[in-house]
């Protein structure tokens, strides 16, 4: 049997149930981070395995276990079972193996600080995986929770979240449960000047613009259009346009499948007219960028982001140059024409992580545009889109109107190429993110 404790979030080694207690006296190995060990009542016989790397001690705790000399205890932090080790060890040694006795969660301790529930947050690891998902999913949701790690702390967060204007609020949580804990609330922009300690448990990210939900919840995760609309490719009416200038839902419907926008996405709606594409990515969870170049159309698109209650960076300016300083997408929407398409397509191609998908009334463009991402190595498709709708006569009858057709090409990064990931489905379940290693590399970043 492997005794799996969590320990460091106001139950430390002397709080221990009883069963712990007694299983941490009787181990005869030992395997946790150098804190948790220095810190435990550990026997003075048992030997000690200090967690760096995962797969070593992983190698260890087997040949302890196969030689037969005694049991093995592994000390993590708070809970080993959110983010943590008792997957690792589930996964190497079977769930029957494990007898695990958690603390509490981090996520738990620092919301409880604040005197917040935390059944609304989305929660992310940023310990041993690439930080872009972790911040993703701060500028696309109101409440996150993140667990940090090495080159993913509050300095790397901030300083992210500041470079695209997000207004949010970060909570710093540090050494929680311990007589140096620490709780400090600071702007992105404050929080990226700071050189933070290693006792840094999570950090929380609230935009206090959108109000935290009220009245009793039955599931927990994040509620309402950020992460699971009651519908998508919504009509044209739900947003404010000029002219007819916004992407008909029919287009909407085939560019967001293709897109695949969900939580820890970052999307660009380049040449966004009323934002309609940017919004909907981000009530499926995505980060969402709108370039538009004219002025009255940027403040549209802020006006229907807000009706529709979700954070939309909005950016003034034509593309390509207005792309430059932005981070890299996983998936760009180009709508609109005009001779300067083909280069504003090949600029996303060249830097998009999964797709580029375009739509064009042009017949004349489309060898041009198809041409732009092939170029760049995407794999190219599309379709010609042409849909009529019930329209209403007069006398109780209907007819068919048609609507104009619509060119939509796509390219996909294959999936062999650096940074590309699976083309999701829009509203799919996060996963850890493209770069993302499969899981901590050590206890620290179980339950952080």
């Amino acid at each position: 049997m492997i005794t799996v404790i969590g320990t460091g979030t106001g139950t430390g080694p002397s709080g221990l149930s009883g069963r712990a207690a007694a299983a941490l006296a009787d181990a005869a190995l030992v395997v946790g981070a150098r804190r948790h060990l220095d810190a435990a009542p550990l026997p003075p016989a048992a030997r000690r395995v200090v967690l760096g790397p995962l797969a070593p001690a992983l190698d260890a705790v087997a040949a302890h276990r196969e030689s037969g000399d005694g049991p093995v205890v592994v000390l993590a932090s708070g809970d080993p079972g959110f983010f943590g080790i008792t997957r690792a060890l589930a996964e190497r040694f079977g769930a029957d193996a494990l007898e695990v006795h958690p603390s509490s969660p981090s996520v738990a301790v620092a919301f409880a600080r604040l005197g917040l529930s935390w059944d609304d947050a989305v929660v992310v690891s940023a310990h041993g995986r690439d930080p872009r998902t972790a911040v993703n999913v701060c500028r696309a949701h109101p409440k996150t929770a993140v667990l940090t790690g090495p080159g993913a702390g509050p300095a790397e967060l901030g300083a992210a979240l500041h470079r695209a204007g997000a207004e949010r609020v970060l909570v710093v949580a540090s050494a929680l449960g311990t007589g140096e804990e620490s709780v400090e609330r600071l702007t992105p922009a404050e929080a990226a000047e700071r050189h933070w300690p290693p006792q840094v448990s999570v950090v929380l990210c609230l935009d206090p613009r959108r109000p935290a939900e009220s009245g009793a919840r039955r599931v927990a995760g994040p509620a309402g259009s950020p992460s699971a609309p009651a519908g998508w490719a919504l009509p044209e009416e739900a947003f404010e346009h000029r002219d007819s200038m916004v992407t008909k839902y029919e287009v909407r419907a085939l560019a967001l499948a293709r897109l695949g926008p969900r939580t820890g996405d970052l999307v660009w709606d380049v040449g966004a007219g009323s934002g309609s594409v940017a919004v909907e990515c981000a009530r499926l969870g995505a980060a969402a960028v709108a370039v538009e170049r004219t002025a009255d159309g940027a403040e549209r698109v802020r006006a229907n982001a807000a009706a529709h209650g979700v954070d939309v960076q909005v950016v003034h300016g034509a593309a390509p140059e207005a792309l430059e300083d932005l981070p890299d997408p996983d998936a760009v929407f180009v709508g609109g024409g005009g001779a300067g398409l083909p280069g504003i397509v090949t600029a996303c191609a060249r830097r998009a992580r999964r797709c580029v998908v375009v739509t064009l009334a042009a017949l004349d463009r489309v060898p041009a545009v198809r041409g732009a991402l092939a170029a760049q190595g995407l794999r190219t498709d599309g379709v010609l889109l042409q849909s009529s709708r019930l329209a209403p006569l007069p006398g109780d009858v209907t007819r068919l109107a048609a609507g104009n057709p619509v060119f939509v090409l796509w390219g996909t990064v294959p999936e062999s190429s650096p940074g590309a990931s699976p083309e999701p489905g829009p509203g799919a379940s996060p996963g850890p993110g493209p770069g993302a290693s499969p899981g901590p590399s050590s206890a620290e970043g179980a339950d952080h």
